[in-house]
């Protein structure tokens, strides 16, 4: 039986990945609103330009 060792953390099925419980610092933090529209703004450009070049 192979001994519990709790800091290695929990391996996918392949071993490729670990999670940890301490969270990035560093990481840049956006607010969900503003990526949804954000995203539908992007959208709506992409559509205008389109029609305009068409």
């Amino acid at each position: 039986m192979p001994a519990d060792n709790k800091k290695t953390g929990f391996h996918s099925a392949a071993g490729l990945i670990q999670y940890y419980d301490m969270e990035e610092t560093r990481a840049l933090k956006l607010d969900p609103y503003l990526v949804v529209v954000f995203g539908i703004g992007a959208a709506i450009v992409v559509e205008i330009l389109n029609w305009k070049l068409t």
